[in-house]
């Protein structure tokens, strides 16, 4: 039995359209999602504020209180939790160069708004912690804004969300491309800077995501282990990437196995999970799923996620020891390899 806690978002199971293609797939109510999730096996749900509260635009502050306690009563009716509120602040005119970092003042005013009905909004959940993933928080033209600027108004920001709610926690998502091609914060050691320059860095930390990380050409796991070293990983999005494109969201493991073993590794070695924090899967189906299996995606990375976390309580510690007093890392190679294809 797992020794974790997962979570996924309703945007992981939908109709398939991306920016080449139509839908391909029925789309699928919300509650019917939180049922299947439920049975699924997962504990939590990851809401953007618009998941939460739909046209969120069109509402008063009062009034999205009242939408997000709905919500809330879905969550509880299925046994989920939330886990976060992310304010989706790439889909909206006000965000198209920017949300925190846009160069107009109005912009900036909106993308706030967000963010405070997004606390709002995680309070009424009952959650404390708001992810913010920084999609178009960059630059398209290299000479439009100065990046030493845009890092100090993210960090004033953060630090209005901060005032604006005593005992929430601020979770960046970094992302070193796509949509945005330089991006502000764009890996787990930016994420850690940016922490420090706030007003309480102790409620600033990150989520990793796997996809992310291999499009900085960096290692998941290592990303994963520098924000715990740090005390400063609040969350996990798993999934996987085949090579440096566009965000793929694959399921966990399917390309790249040793690093997701590497992945699982370093969480469970590392206590995650003790203070609460989940294991989330952000992964996409793909375009040619029928609708009959618009859920297999999600089953198979817990399929694969468990298997792994199994291999990792069977993994020869020992023998590792062995191997790097000896500096027989081939042997400690051969081992990994055997142990993950049956034949440890």
């Amino acid at each position: 039995m797992s020794q974790f806690k997962f979570s996924v978002g309703p945007w992981n199971v939908h109709p398939g359209a991306d920016s080449y293609g139509p839908e391909t797939r029925k789309d699928i109510p919300i509650e019917e999602k939180f049922k299947k999730f439920a049975e699924l096996g997962f504990s939590a749900v990851q809401f953007h504020d618009d998941d939460a509260v739909p046209n969120i635009n069109d509402y008063t502050e009062e009034e999205i209180k009242e939408k997000a306690r709905e919500m809330k009563a879905l969550l509880d009716k299925y046994g989920l939790a939330a886990e976060f509120v992310a304010p989706r602040l790439w889909m909206d005119p006000h965000t198209i160069d920017g949300g925190f970092m846009s160069t107009r003042a109005e912009d900036r005013e909106y993308a706030m708004w967000r963010a405070y009905r997004s606390i709002d909004i995680a309070r009424e959940l009952g959650c404390d912690l708001i992810v913010l993933w920084l999609a178009r928080e960059g630059t398209l033209c290299a000479e439009s804004k100065s990046p030493v600027w845009a890092t100090k108004m993210l960090i004033e920001a953060i630090n209005k969300m901060l005032e604006y709610d005593k005992t929430i926690r601020v979770c960046i998502e970094p992302k070193p491309n796509e949509p945005i091609d330089r991006s502000i914060c764009g890996t787990m050691g930016h994420v850690m800077a940016v922490s420090a320059a706030t007003i309480d860095p102790s409620r600033v930390g990150g989520n990793l995501e796997s996809a992310h990380a291999t499009l900085a050409g960096l290692d998941p796991a290592h990303e994963i282990g520098f924000a715990l070293a740090m005390g400063k990983l609040m969350t996990v999005h798993l999934n996987d990437q085949n090579g440096l494109k566009y965000d793929q969201d694959k399921s966990f493991g399917v390309e790249n196995l040793r690093a997701a073993f590497n992945q699982v590794k370093v969480l469970k070695e590392n206590g995650y999970g003790e203070h609460g924090e989940y294991v989330g899967l952000d992964v996409k189906a793909m375009r040619t799923t029928t609708d009959g299996d618009s859920y297999k995606h999600l089953e198979n990375s817990l399929k694969i996620f468990k298997a792994l976390e199994e291999k990792v309580d069977r993994f020869d510690y020992d023998f590792q020891k062995k191997c790097v007093e000896n500096r027989d890392f081939e042997g400690l190679e051969m081992y990994v390899m055997e142990l993950l294809m049956g034949l440890k």
